[in-house]
């Protein structure tokens, strides 16, 4: 019979700053709709807002790593191909239910399973 494996303490640590940048990212994503603005400008908006968040909570909570041009750079590098993978299901799903929270939603499992990997072996290894 196959044994159950739980997430390590570094993965859900890792999820909770996750939850806590999504919050700041749907949060302002969806403030910015309400006040009229283009979804693709508020998807973009609350993108940055959460990546600040983001960065920062791993830096030093997470990962307990000083950041440091290197990791930065690093940071970038996968955030440009998650912003990619979230713009295009907020477009899919905008396509699809006229709608951005939808694809925003799908885009964030794809989105921490790719960081968590990507975070521990190459951005703060």
């Amino acid at each position: 019979m196959p044994r159950l494996t739980l997430p390590s303490p570094q993965f859900l640590v890792f999820v909770a700053g996750g939850g806590l940048s999504a919050l700041v990212d749907i949060g302002l994503m969806q403030l910015l709709i309400m006040q009229g603005a283009d979804a693709f400008l508020a998807t973009s908006a609350g993108f940055a807002a959460g990546l600040c968040v983001n960065y920062a909570f791993h830096a030093k909570v997470t990962f307990k790593n000083v950041a440091s041009p290197a990791t930065l750079a690093r940071f970038l590098c996968v955030v440009g191909i998650n912003y990619g993978l979230t713009m295009a299901l907020v477009a899919l799903s905008l396509a699809l239910v006229d709608m951005a929270l939808p694809g925003k939603l799908l885009s964030l499992p794809v989105v921490a399973v790719n960081g968590f990997f990507l975070s521990k072996h190459w951005i703060f290894k």
